[in-house]
């Protein structure tokens, strides 16, 4: 008795290993006959001799779990599956639950002569060394106990099974619960809503709409709305808010009482009209208006206030809107309920006011709320100053950028590569493009990981100058780090090439860039004669078509590539899949290691 008290403290502390030790030693006194546990005649339990802590001063008759290393041994005969498969002893290590039938012998000792009372607490003490695997999100652990308890011929409950989904799901992903699940059903295990729940949501997280959804749908009681939350997260990462309607209508059928955390993401679902993108007008923002009003409406008939991160999100949507005035009203609203109901705002909802302010070229605005925000205590991060200094593009003026820059340094945040590119546009915006290669170069030796952003935004002003040194250093310095190009990469390279007349140099330099954005990381191409056949060399009509679909699967840089080789093949052009021994790609590399030795 004393003993299992034990394994469930330790499981509930989160001292696993604790909890496995204690259990192994309950089970080896088992094994022995050592135990002593007696019902009274009233029903009670109770010790039939003096229970006084004596140090253990043998070995016990089990091996322990190893945590780290899933070594322990398990007979074939006990390893079958749902499907009545015999499996080997390696492989029912490894996957888990098999709810095979075990012969009524001896398995590790344990007779089937052993007490009832005996193998109470050894299940007892099983279910809660699980269902802290399952709060602790150690699947590994959990799948040895369950094998364990085969072998021990405990009956594998449902509730066995809830503790085991819950641990791997967490750990391992929803594939290996639903596999789980489906083998309960087959037994006829009834599994619990809670066990729905987390399968449900753990879809969710892997952007499984409608698999989450049937199991949204198997659950009797609705006694929480965090199932519906994770839903509407799916949906917002999605960018379906259709199908958030349907189970927003869903959860007021069911009456669930929504939280906070559902209007957080309500916000972010339906505050804003128009698609990413897309800029707000007068009938999206009036439709915008209607629909934050209806969600704050129903967030009062449940008593909810507003928290940081809901009213964080209805800024974005105001802002992705271009309200500012309702914006900067709102950003008001929350202030006062800082100082009301202490409620505390943190920089992220100034940073987000302060960004659509910027982008909707609302200088003064924005001064104002920088101020204001000072002003209040707030804390400037490395994201407040970026937004701000990307304020001094708009205004066109250097100077203040780098004002700002030696802020930021006071404050401890050092310049990041997002930094450096609104820096550098800043100065190709006064033709000073020798002193913003000076800055990527000054950018790169602090540590700074370059991106394709950066190199896109001198590449453009080179192109437009026809400044083609200056293009063939960043293509190959761009490919010395290995950095994809994209679509605006191309178009400056062949901007550059077209300006200057050299029109056989743009197609091979295009086609080699329009390579390299389909490779893989290691230069290969998997579906080569997949790309050639259905796309570049097809000669149907809808050829193109097909091409264009990877637009709407977000995958634009698959698509553009494939645009241009096929209007390369077209002008009669030979398509390489060696890009790297093109002579142009070979002169770029050569030319710029000869020049980042000469300096």
């Amino acid at each position: 008795m004393t003993l299992r008290k034990f394994v469930w403290s330790f499981g509930s502390l989160g001292d696993l290993k604790s909890a496995c030790e204690t259990l192994q030693y309950m089970v080896a006194l088992v094994i022995r006959g050592k135990t002593s546990v007696t019902k009274s005649i009233e029903g009670k339990l109770y010790l039939s001799r003096l229970d006084i802590p004596i140090p253990l001063n043998c070995e016990l008759g089990l091996k322990k779990v190893n945590l780290e290393e899933n070594e322990q041994s398990v007979p074939s005969r006990y390893c079958e599956n749902l499907d009545g498969h015999v499996v080997s002893a390696d492989r029912c290590t490894r996957s888990g639950l098999g709810f095979g039938e075990t012969e009524s012998v001896l398995v590790n000792g344990l007779s089937i002569h052993t007490s009832t009372l005996d193998r109470l607490f050894l299940v007892h003490s099983f279910h809660d060394l699980i269902y802290a695997c399952g709060k602790l999100r150690n699947g590994g652990l959990a799948e040895q106990l369950v094998q364990q308890m085969q072998k021990l011929t405990f009956h594998i409950t449902s509730f066995v099974c809830d503790s085991l989904i819950r641990a791997i799901v967490l750990d391992r992903g929803f594939s290996r619960g639903m596999e789980i699940l489906k083998r309960m059903q087959r037994r006829d295990f009834k599994p619990y809503d809670r066990t729905l729940a987390t399968l449900s949501i753990s879809c969710c997280w892997a952007l499984e709409l409608d698999l989450a959804e049937t199991l949204l749908d198997q659950i009797s009681i609705h006694s929480h709305p965090h199932v519906f939350n994770a839903f509407f997260a799916a949906c917002d990462i999605l960018d379906q808010p259709e199908h958030a309607v349907q189970m927003l209508a869903k959860m007021k059928h069911l009456q669930v009482t929504p939280n906070i955390s559902t209007y957080e993401q309500l916000f972010s679902l339906f505050g804003n009209v128009n698609a990413p993108y897309e800029e707000g007008n007068m009938l999206s923002q009036v439709d915008a208006a209607k629909r934050i009003k209806a969600i704050e409406i129903d967030m009062a008939s449940y008593g909810i206030q507003h928290s940081a991160l809901s009213m964080n999100n209805m800024l974005k949507a105001l802002g992705a809107e271009g309200m500012m005035r309702e914006l900067i009203h709102y950003l008001h609203v929350a202030e006062d309920l800082l100082s009301h109901n202490n409620m505390y705002l943190g920089t992220p909802i100034y940073n987000t006011a302060l960004n659509s302010l910027v982008k909707s070229e609302e200088s003064q605005m924005a001064i104002k709320i920088f101020k204001s925000m000072k002003s209040c205590g707030f804390p400037a991060d490395a994201a407040t100053y970026n937004i701000m200094i990307i304020y001094c593009k708009v205004l066109k003026c250097y100077r203040s950028a780098c004002a700002l820059v030696s802020m930021m340094l006071r404050d401890g945040f050092y310049p990041q590569t997002v930094t450096y590119t609104v820096l550098i546009d800043i100065l190709l915006e006064d033709d000073s493009i020798h002193k913003a290669l000076d800055l990527l170069d000054q950018a790169s030796s602090e540590g700074n990981k370059l991106d394709i952003v950066v190199f896109n935004t001198i590449l453009r002003k080179a192109g437009e100058e026809g400044l083609i040194d200056v293009v063939e250093f960043l293509v190959g310095w761009m490919q010395q780090e290995k950095i994809q190009p994209d679509s605006l990469t191309c178009s400056a390279v062949f901007t550059a090439y077209t300006y200057c007349g050299f029109h056989s140099t743009a197609v091979e330099a295009l086609q080699v860039l329009s390579m390299r954005m389909i490779c893989d990381e290691d230069g290969s191409f998997p579906e080569k004669t997949k790309f050639e056949d259905d796309y570049i060399f097809a000669e149907d009509e809808g050829a193109e078509s097909r091409i264009t679909k990877h637009f709407k699967d977000y995958e634009e840089n698959l698509a553009v590539a494939l645009l241009n080789l096929r209007w390369c093949a077209m002008l009669g052009f030979p398509v390489s899949w060696l890009p790297d021994q093109s002579p142009w790609a070979k002169r770029l590399s050569t030319n710029y290691t000869s020049r980042v030795r000469a300096t």
